[in-house]
């Protein structure tokens, strides 16, 4: 295996976003794509992608995600490209101003996880991947997973 997606999902969405952006990276065993709690640190041994992902939820990451996160040894993550992405509502659009100003405050998960893949060691393939939901629970907008695969494509060329 030479690229590793490993996601969290609380309705699928991130799920959805995971699986497109695993298929347009390529095929087993070459990339395997696994839900955050399937996925073992012995696995990230070798790789040449770990592509890291999770709905934000109050403004961060899915507790599994962090926890995932957190049992990678310090520099575990030395010369291994990386990247991120997170599922959300966009509230630049139709978010009211007391919520657009929280997140201007708090941030979303993409770049929390990117954050922590820098801080083990990875390399950033490109910038956090941003995919939005209608709603909280989703379903995804129009077009995300098609451009959940073009992102892949920039991360894979990065």
């Amino acid at each position: 295996m030479k690229t590793l997606v490993v996601y969290d999902s609380a309705y699928g969405n991130t799920e959805k976003i995971a699986q497109a952006i695993g298929s347009a990276l390529g095929a087993p065993p070459d990339v395997e794509v696994r839900r955050v709690g399937d996925a073992q640190i012995g696995q990230l041994a070798g790789l040449r992608l770990l592509v890291v992902g999770s709905p934000t939820q109050k403004f961060t990451m899915l507790p599994a995600a962090a926890d995932f996160l957190k049992r990678i040894p310090p520099n575990g993550l030395h010369g291994i490209r990386v990247a991120a992405f997170d599922t959300r509502i966009d509230v630049e659009k139709s978010g009211p101003a007391f919520l657009r100003l929280m997140v201007s405050w708090f941030g979303y998960a993409a770049e929390k996880i990117a954050a922590r893949l820098r801080k083990k060691g990875g390399v950033e393939a490109g910038p956090p991947g941003t995919f939005f939901v209608k709603a909280t629970t989703g379903p995804l907008a129009e077009g995300e997973l098609e451009r959940a695969a073009a992102w892949a494509g920039q991360i894979a060329a990065g």
